[in-house]
């Protein structure tokens, strides 16, 4: 499939939109580096990327605060476009021919396919439950004043959902670097007419909608006719 004419393409994702997932995603490996850190003594020697054990987990609950802060703004504004669809439970069913790069039998999906939906659910369920079990493991503000079952029971609850959301976002990762273009248009914003019709139907279609709209609306027709 061609990518060329790229930068004269469709905008996929704007300024803020990169900035915001940006943050996001490099807030969460500085998260799992610290967390895996903090939790597990297999990976103690990573605390030294944080200047000891006291700067880590010192630095780790703030970093998880920003993130959250955040992921809220992107959970928002990505609201409406992550709701599953009928066309999405069919391309769940064909998830052989999506492992298969079968694509020409995939049905056209929007914006999101379900595999980036179910990233973005999962992440809307994980993400404040790491936030609220992180703030009663909080010390020394938090912590000591909670009882050791919340103690227990929090801790336990985290490492859950983190693991839960580190493996979500390492196959979040592979399938952007599996499907080309993808990364660019995180990074550039744009993707190619090829690539937005082959890998996102509805949506291009929807697009080019909008654009046939705007441009009817904007021809010396349509404001004589306004003026009348």
């Amino acid at each position: 499939m061609s990518h060329s004419n790229v930068k004269h393409g469709i905008l996929r994702y704007g300024w803020w939109t990169r900035v915001n997932h940006w943050l996001i995603a490099f807030s969460f490996v500085l998260l799992t580096l610290s967390g895996l850190a903090l939790f597990y003594p297999a990976f103690f020697g990573l605390t030294a990327l944080f200047g000891g054990p006291e700067p880590t987990r010192i630095v780790h609950p703030y970093i998880g605060v920003f993130m959250s802060l955040f992921f809220v703004i992107q959970a928002v504004r990505f609201f409406g476009d992550n709701l599953i669809r009928r066309h999405d439970i069919q391309w769940a069913k064909q998830i052989r021919d999506v492992l298969s790069n079968r694509d020409e039998r995939l049905p056209p999906v929007g914006k999101n396919n379900f595999g980036q939906k179910i990233v973005y659910w999962i992440f809307l369920a994980t993400v404040p439950v790491l936030l609220v079990t992180g703030v009663v493991l909080w010390r020394p503000w938090i912590a000591n004043d909670m009882p050791i079952w919340a103690l227990r029971w929090a801790v336990t609850i985290h490492a859950y959902a983190a693991f839960i959301a580190i493996i979500t976002l390492v196959i979040h990762v592979y399938s952007a670097i599996w499907v080309k273009g993808s990364v660019r248009a995180m990074t550039q914003g744009r993707v190619s007419h090829a690539w937005a019709r082959h890998h996102h139907g509805l949506w291009y279609e929807d697009i080019m909608r909008n654009r046939k709209n705007d441009d009817q609306a904007a021809s010396p027709t349509s404001e004589v006719q306004d003026r009348r």
